[in-house]
């Protein structure tokens, strides 16, 4: 993964992207989600990514349903390094925002997106969860980050200034 030391974008924005954003941009190549690659290709935007979110990764391309040999999967392992910088490092040697509470997402294994995007200081969360995407309220209520589906986050970030 990216090193957050050796990252040349470090003033811009951090975003966290769960697994199925992951799969639409690395292995689907969705055309719903350009505006995100170019902005992540570009630099504007730093996915992020840490232990559990990248175990995940690693455990969802093994699904027989998506019929990915061993050579695929590494591949895209290997882009999914490519692509986020590894915070976890930072956010040990910080001890973030631990204290901040995140609202109980309705299914467990997506609370640790939600702990990420606080932890790193993301701005989005981006999603297509019905779950994480019922937060979205509560977590902007709390001053947090905001979590969207990609194509609303597209939306939102591709308007000209002053609109």
């Amino acid at each position: 993964m990216l090193d957050v030391e050796t990252s040349g974008s470090r003033g811009a924005e951090r975003i966290v992207l769960d697994t199925n954003v992951c799969l639409d941009l690395l292995l689907f190549n969705d055309p719903a989600v350009a505006t995100l690659a170019q902005a992540l290709r570009s630099g504007e935007l730093i996915a992020v990514a840490n232990v559990g979110t990248r175990a995940e990764w690693r455990r969802v391309l093994a699904y027989p349903a998506l019929r990915l040999d061993s050579k695929r999967q590494g591949e895209l392992i290997d882009a999914f390094d490519v692509l986020v910088l590894d915070v976890a490092a930072t956010l040990a040697a910080k001890s973030i925002t631990a204290d901040v509470p995140l609202p109980r997402c309705g299914d467990p294994d997506d609370q640790k997106f939600l702990e990420l995007a606080r932890d790193a200081g993301a701005c989005w969360l981006l999603s297509r969860d019905r779950d994480l995407l019922g937060l979205a309220t509560r977590c902007r209520r709390l001053g947090l980050f905001s979590v969207m589906t990609p194509q609303a986050w597209a939306t939102a970030f591709t308007l000209p200034l002053g609109s």
